[in-house]
């Protein structure tokens, strides 16, 4: 009988997935392994040829040109996940310990406001602070800080760091946010009885209990923000052009879909083996303590 009742709930288990299964193998899998194939064809004259080769990853990762990209886009992507979050947790912090619990789901309100208008719309706002005629040279230049408009704030890496940073903030706040408010707070009320500084208290306690919330927003902001492609196509320039562009460029304007999708195979392949490196290294974290 009880056998008999572990089958009918595994099949109705199995059952309420089904759906969602076969959705995600038809819009993730299958363009996914469509890709892989294609990254192994070759390349003609407007044309696919069917004949297998591995000159496409060979060319991918060899050329010095798709080498430098991709290093750049890792570059950015670790610039744009280090200041997202370090400059996210302050706010977690402040809105779980420091606001009423009354005003915390408006101060969570407030946070995400950003994703009340389209993600294009905030990047074009930002190039409108850094331009040569934007917010930021007007401002410093009415406090006599420099006397002509500066050209270093737009279309290069920087402005890029920067509209990445701003567009990914509220992913990195709040899963260390939820992190935060999980944390008993005897824990550190007891620190401080055994006569821990709060900023001991903060290092030794606070800090490792929040590690899981800190994971789960790197790996939030690292793996989209390194095939963006709207950001650096705006406000990068040619400095600050990143692997989707390149991606981009083999499929609509080279017209080389081999390459493109072998070089959207290795970047894929980059960031997965890089994120399990860094979920190797955080792995006590994210256990907790035992």
């Amino acid at each position: 009988m009880a056998g008999r009742l572990r089958k009918s709930e595994a099949a109705g288990g199995l059952a309420l997935i089904a759906a969602p299964a076969v959705y995600a193998l038809l819009l993730l899998a299958a363009p996914l392994a469509l890709l892989l194939v294609y990254s192994f064809l070759t390349d003609g004259y407007l044309e696919i040829i069917r004949q297998f080769t591995f000159a496409n990853y060979v060319e991918a990762w060899t050329n010095p040109l798709y080498r430098g990209v991709m290093l750049r886009s890792l570059a950015v992507a670790a610039l744009v996940t280090a200041a997202t979050v370090l400059l996210a947790f302050p706010v977690a912090y402040f809105v779980s310990f420091r606001v009423a619990p009354a005003r915390k789901s408006t101060w969570l309100f407030l946070i995400t406001i950003p994703f009340w208008t389209s993600y294009l719309i905030r990047v074009f706002l930002w190039k409108v602070i850094l331009g040569y005629n934007g917010v930021m040279n007007v401002a410093l230049m009415k406090v006599g800080i420099i006397d002509e408009p500066v050209t270093f704030l737009l279309y290069n890496v920087n402005s890029v760091v920067i509209t990445l940073a701003h567009a990914y903030a509220p992913f990195a706040i709040l899963p260390i946010f939820v992190a935060l408010e999980k944390i008993d707070r005897a824990l550190l009320e007891a620190s401080r009885d055994l006569g821990e500084s709060r900023f001991t208290t903060f290092l030794r306690v606070t800090l490792p209990l929040a590690m899981p919330g800190v994971v789960a927003s790197v790996l939030i902001v690292f793996i989209p923000t390194i095939g963006d492609y709207v950001t650096p196509q705006l406000v990068g320039g040619p400095e600050g052009r990143m692997v989707a562009n390149l991606i981009q460029l083999q499929y609509l304007r080279l017209d080389n879909y081999p390459l493109g999708s072998a070089l959207a195979i290795s970047a894929m392949g980059i960031v997965a083996v890089i994120s399990a490196i860094f979920l190797l290294l955080t792995r006590r974290y994210i256990r907790g303590p035992k």
